[in-house]
């Protein structure tokens, strides 16, 4: 991971640029890893927030969800993790971010992104929004096919981090008699 820590090139060209890749992370895999490690050789400054949604039920709680990212992007300085909710790109400004990643891994995902990116910019033009493709490796990768295969005892390995998997174990997985 040491080589993916760190970014080519001058920052100066860069100063001061802040993104944000939102998300539920329920939980993070290592698609979203991916995107982390990438998206933090782009801008200077990275918040990872995870999404504050009563609507939906998710697995872990958001204060998990945030103890579990900590955990994973801790080599990265330029990465920060925090959550929240309302509009993004409300949140978005608050950071001081003119940046908003997004992955997309097919053509379903890029039409539900483009809508949400066409809404942002009408919300706050001056906040960009850069689609990421997933990485080969983890294209078909999310976290609720994850959630699924562990349900069904499956192996989740290399799917998501060692740390993410032991807590789907705990959490999902009763231990035998």
């Amino acid at each position: 991971m040491e080589e993916l820590t760190g970014r080519s090139g001058g920052s100066a060209s860069r100063a001061g640029i802040v993104g944000v890749y939102p998300g539920s992370f329920d939980p993070i895999t290592n698609g979203h890893l991916d995107l982390i490690l990438r998206g933090s050789r782009i801008v200077d400054r990275l918040v990872v927030a995870v999404l504050r949604n009563e609507h939906k039920k998710p697995l872990f709680s958001v204060e998990e969800r945030v103890e579990m990212l900590q955990e994973v992007v801790q080599a990265i300085p330029s990465v920060q993790v925090d959550s929240f909710d309302g509009l993004l790109v409300d949140y978005t400004a608050r950071q001081n971010a003119t940046v908003i990643f997004r992955g997309i891994r097919a053509i379903s995902d890029y039409e539900y992104e483009l809508q949400m990116a066409l809404m942002n910019r009408r919300l706050a033009p001056d906040i960009e929004t850069v689609f990421m493709m997933a990485g080969e490796a983890y294209s078909f990768i999310s976290s609720r096919i994850v959630k699924e295969v562990i349900r069904l005892g499956g192996n989740i390995g290399g799917l998501v981090p060692p740390s993410v998997e032991a807590r789907l174990r705990q959490r999902l997985l009763v231990p035998e008699p």
